[in-house]
């Protein structure tokens, strides 16, 4: 298997378990998790989460602006589907990320939720 076929596939397997992730029941359904990118970027940029960094989250700006620019590292037109790889490989990078942010920022705003203020969290 070429080294563009093994990074496919590889890439498919992510995108799948992040969606295999997102229609599990009781799970945050994609928009829930899109409309809490705002709030995970101020938690974050506030000091308040810390559970990913700001450095992280302008890696994933960056890759979905690779992603949905006209340049290209890897052009499909002159390297065929080695040039599709490349976009693949970053989709799905987006694609877990973005779900396993989501996750572990949803669960710590719910947490957040629960607790009242003054009881003691131990």
């Amino acid at each position: 298997m070429s080294t563009a076929t093994a990074l496919r596939w590889g890439a498919f397997r992510n995108i799948a378990r992040a969606l295999r992730a997102v229609t599990r029941p009781g799970s945050p359904g994609m928009g829930t998790r899109l409309s809490s990118l705002p709030r995970l970027v101020r938690a974050t940029a506030r000091g308040e989460y810390a559970g990913t960094s700001l450095g992280r989250l302008a890696l994933l700006v960056g890759a979905v602006a690779y992603v949905v620019s006209p340049i290209d590292l890897a052009p499909e037109a002159l390297l065929g589907l080695f040039g599709l790889a490349d976009d693949a490989v970053v989709v799905s990078w987006i694609a877990t990320t973005v779900v396993n942010e989501t996750e572990a920022f949803l669960a710590w705003e719910e947490q957040r939720r629960r607790t009242v203020p003054g009881d003691v969290v131990g």
